[in-house]
């Protein structure tokens, strides 16, 4: 089935990263849509698909992750020092029948992300 997911690890501390708020946001020109709100589990994944089915339409979307509330909030090594706080991912859908996959890599510094299958 078609679908968008994602998943953040923190590779500053070697863990999944827990209740990460994310915004999922349609771009249409200037004009920008917040589909949904999610928030990653223990295994830093969402309980459910991103987007899935006739949710899935082509264009482009962005993903914010509010990793600065995360790394200030942790319950073991908190890190007040961070440097970023909204990550924003802004990548096209061009297949309502694909699965798209967009991890993030985090650490209070420094992020990568990609096309995941």
């Amino acid at each position: 089935m078609a679908s968008l997911t994602t998943h953040i690890l923190d590779t500053a501390n070697g863990a999944p990263a827990a209740d990460v708020n994310i915004q999922i946001v349609k771009i249409n020109g200037e004009k920008r849509i917040t589909l949904r709100t999610l928030k990653t589990n223990s295994d830093g994944r969402t309980d459910s698909p991103v987007l899935t089915g006739d949710q899935l339409i082509p264009g482009v979307y962005e993903m914010v992750f509010n990793v600065g509330d995360y790394f200030r909030n942790r319950a073991t090594n908190p890190d007040s020092s961070m440097f970023l706080d909204l990550i924003p991912v802004r990548f096209t859908i061009t297949s309502e029948d694909d699965h798209y996959h967009v991890p993030l890599l985090v650490t209070p510094w420094s992020y990568s992300t990609y096309r995941g299958s």
